[in-house]
């Protein structure tokens, strides 16, 4: 019988999971330094290789949170880890622009249950007062990894190469897929409520539902606008610093360890203080913050030295780690646990797509503009615009709680 974990053991593991996916994910902004070189890519191709990965990741959204919610977290969770970890380790043999492209988007594939199937876990594990806090916790994971790979990349890529650093990688998230088999379960199973995967005794959740709540849409469309300014701004940020600031990879590396940990405050931070929230009053919290990232990116890209420019990075970093923290924690408070996993499915795709558009879009403007980086600055300053316009129009309690409504609809079937 396998032994049951509390759950602050169970957050370990995602924890542990979920920072082996973004050490992938931004370890690849500084491969791609030496990989450009490697493979002879201009700035286009570039945008195309840091946007493959968010095109297999966007796509997996939806099925990973609907088997999540059909199957239980712990089989996606597993299957994910293991998918993820082959096709990292492939990124270091790939020998072709083509052939790096195709393996990214696999990985991509593989990694795309993770988030959905991770949030029903959590939604299952803790109680709704402590789920925002948990999923800040375990979001921080990405504060930490942007905080420790500017450094670890720069050594590393000098004393092995990139290759070699993704097989390890993989290597290492094998490890974790074997954690997750001894030590994860479903927690319906260990509490004997629910039978997962039995269609007769779990309750019925589906995405028709959820299309009809207004309220998923907001949560899409700022999903993909912050996330859209977060992964243009983590995939481009080492090239841009490289090419116009003129740092060195060592001096980037250190140099970024401080916005770093400005967003490992501001996900910690903000995971507490939406427990405290209520009344609405988070959107307005979050279209507040939306609205300084807007202003800081403009004092970013008008900085006059590397220190101003690192002050108003730090500051961008805090406010975007609150409105990163605040979207999933909506959903994990609002949407039941039988839902969980599909809701954020659905509103993740928004911000995977971005993922996917934003860096080759950037890609695109770098090109079409000779080098200059204005037009991209501005693309992201109006996506900011855009999602303060979205976190205002929720209205969680218009028409009633979301929760009654699809809670309504699975009891009705």
């Amino acid at each position: 019988m396998r032994k049951v974990l509390g759950s602050n053991w169970v957050l370990a593991l995602l924890f542990l999971g979920w920072s082996l996916g973004n050490l992938d994910r931004y370890v690849m902004n500084y491969a791609v330094l030496t990989i450009t070189e490697d493979l002879s890519l201009s700035a286009t191709s570039t945008g195309i290789l840091l946007s493959s990965f968010f095109a297999g990741y966007a796509i997996m959204q939806m099925p990973g949170g609907w088997l999540a919610d059909k199957f239980g977290s712990r089989k996606v969770l597993i299957l994910s880890v293991v998918l993820w970890s082959i096709f990292t380790a492939m990124t270091g043999a790939a020998w072709s622009l083509g052939s790096i492209l195709i393996i990214r988007f696999l990985f991509g594939m593989g990694e795309g249950g993770f988030q959905p199937a991770a949030s029903k876990l959590i939604a299952g594990v803790f109680p709704q007062e402590k789920r925002a806090r948990a999923m800040s916790i375990i979001l921080t994971s990405g504060g930490l990894m942007a905080f420790i790979t500017p450094i670890f990349s720069a050594y590393v890529l000098d004393s092995i190469g990139w290759r070699h650093m993704f097989v390890y990688i993989g290597f290492v998230g094998i490890i974790i897929a074997v954690l997750y088999g001894k030590f994860i379960y479903n927690p319906q199973q260990a509490a004997g409520a629910e039978a997962v995967g039995n269609p007769a005794k779990a309750p019925k959740s589906g995405f028709g539902q959820l299309f009809k709540t207004p309220m998923m849409w907001s949560l899409l469309i700022a999903y993909f606008c912050i996330y859209a300014v977060n992964w243009g701004l983590a995939s481009w940020m080492p090239t841009y610093l490289s090419d116009v600031r003129g740092l060195s990879m060592k001096s980037l590396g250190l140099l970024q360890m401080i916005p770093s940990v400005a967003s490992f405050a501001g996900l910690f931070a903000g995971g507490y203080l939406l427990d405290k929230m209520t009344g609405g009053k988070e959107r307005y919290a979050g279209a507040f913050s939306c609205a300084v990232i807007g202003a800081m990116l403009y004092l970013m890209f008008n900085a006059s030295s590397v220190e101003g420019f690192i002050i108003y990075q730090s500051v961008t970093s805090i406010f975007l780690a609150f409105v990163l923290i605040l979207l999933p924690a909506i959903v994990l408070k609002k949407i039941p646990a039988a839902s969980t996993g599909s809701a954020m499915g659905m509103v993740n795709t928004g911000g995977q797509l971005a993922g996917f558009i934003a860096p080759m879009a950037i890609g695109f403007m770098v090109d079409a503009f000779k080098g200059s980086y204005e037009a991209a600055f501005w693309m992201l300053i109006g996506f900011t615009l855009v999602c303060t316009v979205a976190l205002l129009s929720l209205n969680l309690n218009k028409g009633g709680d979301p929760e009654e409504k699809l809670t309504l609809a699975e009891t009705n079937g």
